[in-house]
């Protein structure tokens, strides 16, 4: 039988991003699980009673008709067991556009499910270097880098599939179908009574500007007071779970946990590297202790002889090291990055299938949610800090090769330059 279910639950976009929200709500004392499709009932019975519970999807890299087939029924699988708040957790720099990942199809699939007639929709994230000024979105480039408008962010503003030409987030997300967009400025915050006042009677998109760790909790108190009359939808990063931490809408949560040191892997460490991202590959460039295997990409899609070659040049060297696997840019166009990305999840089950790993790390945040679904795994929950955006999770798997497995799935623009060094315990 399952366990008890709570009433605030996410469905994050990506599965990176999925995992930093399963972080941020393990660290403050909750019990989650993020689940890697709708759970069954088996499932949710092992998984016992729980705070939140999350499903990591891949409507990021999906087109709009792809992401209403898959955004319905998760929906309404969240609503049918009552929960009180459903978080859209898309990534802290709403790279998203009305083909692909559109963050308005999300809503226009999901919000049905949720009376609340209010759509709170939380700009950044100050612990990952995300900020939101008078609607505008600003990120640092790399863990403690340079903050750029978001349109002139030396990635983001040129990304493969989205890249992000508008800083102002209300059109942004207008032209993806949202309409009229209101806004909750950071001037805001100074009246906490007003802004609550404010709420009652709001209705429609409304973009809360996030500047400061401070911000969050006043946001965060409004919204949890609107959302106590009727089920809502939130959007934004892992912030908002952030911002609702200690409100009613958590459940009653345990002790915040401790900062404790990241367990050494039991075993060798594999690395795949998917991602393109300048701070990811500055990262490969800086890693040490790795044999490094260069995967083209050309050859993984038109040799079927090189995936068996591939494998098995990496079992031998998982005797003998930690390994990365370091898949070079596509020489066609940005689509065949999600041909590459599956291609190379099918790489990683053959090597998983038949190499003791004592911690898998896939990097890239498209890569990371294609590979880790070509593996046989149900569930993740949070076994340790690692970085910021980036915790150490446990595989939950019927396989008993897989099951407990560490895993660590970072996006690329997570880590500072010793992060590779930092998940092998080095």
């Amino acid at each position: 039988m399952a366990g008890a279910l709570p009433r605030y639950a996410w469905y994050g976009d990506d599965f990176t991003g999925s995992t930093d929200t399963l972080s941020v709500l393990a660290e403050g004392g909750q019990r989650a699980l993020l689940f890697l499709g709708i759970p069954t009932p088996e499932q949710l019975a092992r998984a016992g009673d729980l705070d939140a519970l999350g499903i990591a999807g891949a409507t990021r890299a999906m087109a709009p008709e792809a992401m209403a087939a898959e955004l319905d029924p998760a929906g309404r699988f969240f609503a049918e067991r009552g929960i009180g708040l459903l978080h859209y957790k898309c990534c802290s720099t709403f790279d998203s556009a009305p083909h692909l990942g559109s963050i308005g199809v999300a809503v226009r699939a999901l919000q049905p499910h949720f009376a609340n007639s209010l759509l709170p929709i939380i700009g950044g994230q100050p612990n990952l270097g995300r900020y939101c000024l008078f609607g505008n979105l600003f990120a640092a480039a790399g863990s403690g880098g340079t903050v750029h408008r978001i349109d002139r962010h030396p990635t983001m503003s040129v990304h493969p599939a989205t890249p992000m030409g508008e800083a102002d987030l209300r059109l942004h997300l207008a032209a993806q179908g949202l309409g009229e967009i209101g806004l909750v400025d950071y001037l805001s915050y100074g009246d906490p009574d007003g802004l609550a006042a404010r709420l009652a009677d709001c209705a429609g998109p409304l973009l809360f500007d996030i500047a400061r760790v401070e911000d969050l909790a006043v946001a965060g108190r409004a919204i949890a007071g609107r959302a106590a009359f009727a089920p809502m939808l939130v959007v934004g990063p892992s912030s908002v779970a952030q911002a609702l931490s200690g409100t009613p809408l958590l459940g009653r949560g345990g002790e915040a946990r401790a900062a404790v040191a990241t367990p050494k892997p039991a075993g060798p460490v594999l690395a795949l590297v998917g991602s393109l991202s300048p701070v990811t590959r500055a990262q490969v460039e800086a890693a040490s202790g790795y044999a490094r295997i260069a995967v083209d990409p050309a050859r993984l899609l038109g040799e079927p002889g090189h995936v068996a070659a591939l494998r098995d040049e990496a079992r031998r060297l998982l005797g003998e090291s930690d390994v990365m696997l370091v898949t070079d840019r596509p020489a066609g166009a940005p689509g065949d990055t999600a041909s590459v990305a599956k291609a190379t999840g099918e790489l990683l089950r053959a090597i998983v299938a038949e190499a003791a790993i004592g911690r898998l790390v896939v990097a890239g945040g498209d890569t990371s949610t294609l590979a880790v679904r070509m593996l046989d795994i149900w569930g993740l929950s949070h076994r340790a800090a690692l970085v910021p955006g980036a915790p150490l999770c446990r595989a939950h798997s019927d396989d008993p090769r897989l099951d407990g497995i560490e895993m660590v799935l970072k996006g690329g623009q997570m880590g500072p330059p010793d992060f590779f060094a930092l998940v092998a315990g080095r």
